[in-house]
């Protein structure tokens, strides 16, 4: 990289920082957090810490998203607030957060080519792996989604032709989403491309690498509570 490209990113990151100092009341909504859940000032303070790292990594993305944040700029500013927050642990929260923004983003453009979403993606994809068929409430349980959600889902997809609804044999009352002869083409055809991108994102990873980070990712999925406790 060109060192007044490298320049440009350092100068970047330092206003980003003290954008952070100088925004004590900015609105936690990028985390879904919101102040009034908190109880207590620490708890504030280390949240808005966390947001002001994701927002460096997120609006810099020059570099990768590697160099910003720095466990000493975690160091800092946990000390700057008072808190005895682990910077470690403050620091791979904060890029863990930051790549699963950026990789949904760029999830968002792959299924795009392909003219879907990658919530429509996942609804067809476990159509297909459940005979075709399921209900509503059974889709939102799979795809961690409420009945909401879902509704739109398939109303789009109903649309393109990919889904159906049809009354249940089970429940004379209720409706199941099946998977349409179009939607089975659709997954088909894009199948050999979608696989072959979804390999090359972790290909810099050997298969120990891959078995050692579904460890660790599960593991991470089961604090998420976290975020989430009031």
């Amino acid at each position: 990289m060109p060192a007044a490209r490298r320049g440009q990113l350092r100068r970047q990151r330092v206003e980003a920082g003290a954008s952070c100092v100088r925004a004590s009341t900015a609105p936690l909504d990028y985390l879904g957090i919101h102040q009034a859940g908190y109880k207590r000032r620490a708890d504030r303070l280390t949240a808005r810490l966390i947001r002001c790292h994701i927002t460096s990594v997120t609006q810099h993305p020059g570099d990768g998203g590697l160099a910003a944040p720095t466990l000493d700029q975690a160091r800092r500013q946990i000390a700057r607030y008072g808190l005895t927050a682990d910077p470690q642990a403050i620091l791979v929260a904060t890029r863990l957060m930051a790549a699963g923004a950026r990789i949904g983003q760029a999830g968002e453009a792959h299924f795009g080519r392909f003219g879907l979403s990658t919530g429509r993606y996942r609804l067809l994809a476990d159509l297909e792996d459940h005979g075709g068929e399921k209900s509503p409430s059974q889709l939102a349980a799979s795809l961690g989604v409420s009945r909401a959600t879902v509704t739109g889902l398939v109303d789009g997809l109903v649309r393109e032709g990919l889904v159906a609804r049809r009354p249940s044999t089970e429940d004379g009352r209720g409706n199941v989403v099946i998977l349409t002869a179009r939607g089975a083409d659709k997954l088909r055809d894009l199948a050999p491309d979608h696989f072959t991108r979804m390999e090359a994102l972790v290909g810099d990873l050997s298969p120990e690498e891959r078995t050692t980070f579904l460890d660790l990712l599960a593991r991470v999925v089961q604090g998420m509570h976290a975020l989430t406790d009031h």
